[in-house]
């Protein structure tokens, strides 16, 4: 992919989130349907790294793509991380802002391409991608940024990738990240254990409006859950 391409595919991202409302309340944990499925994912990423072997993740240096305004790191502090190992990289000037006011001081933050940013290779235990490919519409930039995400990983660590699987009809600046994909994405991977998690959010939306412990009910038929979480591990 030449850089002319890389820059057009960067720019296009900064377009369509500007197109998407800065603080949307349907993913305020004020609202029942995204409290649950953040609590779902919480312990589905803590019972994964438990599956792994890790008993202390304050040991672990962790590096998050795409950190927007600094969630997913700050749920990493909250799980047990230290700050002082944690890292994340923005696109976004203004999100970028937002992650360095929220986040503890200790935690580096980078803003610009994660294709471009020079990290020293096998720096990091884990990668963290939290719904960033599915709002990458270039296949050769998915590509290049998961190839810059394989290489900053250490042996016997791993991407952990959180991202939806199905495209969405209303949304055309988004599209699903199958397992398939995954697989193509990191052929170097030597296993990858995943599943489906996270209610379709307009089903989640529906039924905690009439009661929030429905959505519990219905994230019980795995064929309404849109997510993959999933570690691809690096030998």
């Amino acid at each position: 992919m030449t850089g002319s391409r890389e820059s057009d595919e960067a720019r296009a991202v900064r377009e369509r989130y500007a197109r998407r409302a800065p603080q949307d309340p349907r993913y305020s944990l004020l609202n029942p349907a995204a409290l649950a499925a953040w609590q779902e994912r919480q312990r589905a990423v803590l019972r994964l790294l438990r599956g792994l072997g890790h008993a202390d993740l304050s040991a672990l240096d962790l590096l998050e793509v795409g950190c927007g305004t600094g969630s997913h790191l700050l749920d990493c502090v909250l799980m047990g991380f230290a700050p002082a190992r944690l890292a994340g990289i923005e696109l976004l000037p203004d999100r970028y802002a937002v992650a360095r006011e929220r986040l503890p001081a200790a935690v580096t933050l980078w803003q610009g391409d994660a294709t471009a940013i020079d990290l020293p290779a096998a720096s990091r235990d884990i990668v963290l991608q939290a719904t960033v490919f599915s709002s990458l519409l270039d296949d050769a930039f998915q590509q290049r940024l998961a190839d810059a995400m394989w290489r900053v990983v250490r042996a016997g660590g791993g991407v952990l990738w959180y991202d939806f699987t199905v495209d969405n009809p209303r949304n055309r600046d988004v599209r699903g990240v199958p397992l398939r994909r995954v697989r193509a994405l990191f052929p170097q991977a030597r296993r990858i254990v995943a599943r489906r998690i996270t209610l379709a959010p307009p089903i989640a939306r529906a039924v905690s409006r009439v009661h929030p412990a429905l959505y519990t009910a219905f994230d019980a038929v795995p064929l309404l859950r849109t997510h993959l979480l999933a570690w691809i591990a690096k030998d």
